[in-house]
């Protein structure tokens, strides 16, 4: 019984996936780039195969896999949302509704690239003790801080670092938990490499991007129903001396650097700051297989800061 089931499945799959990728009607392969919603309809639409979710989204990451055999490009869209620099709070409102309008499909895939005035925050692995000062005396530093539903321990957001925070349905994509985490260290990790710097993604517990034994970047996510929020922080050029009040995401003993700090090692002239988070943003869209990409401004989104 079992083996006819899976043979069913396997069946299923097998003529999901060639009615996408057939011939048309006139002998010609059908070169027609898909959408993802296009796809799930196309997939839907055979009356004499009941499709689950899960043989969609299987068909879906073979097509995307194999679619330059095929002859096929799926344009994969993604939104991206220059946002300047934005309170932490009001970030956090927005990633919430976005994050809900994604589960709906209401939105397609959206990442908000910012950056937050110098705030503090800590995830659901928090300990107290990474916090090495009063929270009074953040107020005097001019530093906020906030508790928070993403994974990880404490970390801090300011001036100068640049900040992603993906809104994307990762079953549409085809990704789990953990590729979804190793393609944002590779993010950095890519980005670094075109300054020369050399970095790598965590190695035993210690998460993140390094630079030797130095921290450039922090990941720290939540993945609600499939939808991700929350994400990634590149350190550029912030003010350093902000991370010796916290135990970077738990770590003890470990120093943090930055791009300007290595690539003043090798005379490297780093170019504008918004230049270095757009590019940022690009290794991003080309890991995750972004090929249409839609870049909206603040201004033409109406959000205050």
């Amino acid at each position: 019984m079992f083996v006819l089931h899976l043979q069913i499945s396997l069946k299923k799959v097998i003529l999901s996936f060639l009615s996408l990728i057939s011939f048309s009607k006139f002998g010609k392969r059908n070169k027609t780039p898909f959408s993802l919603d296009q796809t799930y309809r196309l997939i839907g639409c055979n009356r004499h195969i009941k499709l689950t979710r899960f043989h969609k989204i299987f068909v879906i990451s073979l097509l995307q896999i194999h679619s330059p055999v095929c002859g096929m490009r799926i344009p994969r869209k993604l939104e991206v949302w220059r946002l300047g620099t934005v309170n932490y709070l009001k970030a956090l409102k927005l990633q919430e509704k976005l994050a809900s309008d994604r589960k709906i499909n209401k939105i397609s895939d959206t990442l908000l690239s910012l950056q937050h005035p110098p705030t503090y925050t800590l995830g659901k692995r928090r300990t107290d003790y990474n916090l090495l000062v009063p929270e009074s005396e953040l107020k005097t530093m001019g530093a906020e801080l906030h508790y928070t539903q993403r994974g990880g321990d404490i970390t801090f957001h300011g001036p100068h670092q640049a900040v992603l925070y993906p809104i994307i349905s990762l079953r549409d994509i085809g990704l789990g938990a953990r590729k979804y985490v190793e393609n944002l260290e590779s993010t950095m990790i890519d980005l670094s490499s075109l300054y020369g710097v050399k970095a790598h993604g965590q190695r035993k517990c210690e998460t993140g991007v390094w630079v030797g034994d130095r921290k450039i970047g922090a990941i720290g996510v939540r993945i609600s129903s499939g939808i991700t929020s929350h994400g990634l922080a590149y350190n550029i050029d912030p003010d350093l001396t902000f991370f010796k009040h916290i135990v970077p995401c738990g770590i003890a003993d470990k120093d943090v650097t930055s791009l300007r700090r290595e690539t003043r090692q090798t005379d490297m002239v780093l170019p504008d700051e918004e230049v270095v988070q757009d590019q940022l943003v690009t290794c991003f869209a080309r890991l995750f297989g972004y090929n249409d990409i839609i870049w909206k401004d603040k201004n033409d989104l109406e959000i205050d800061g």
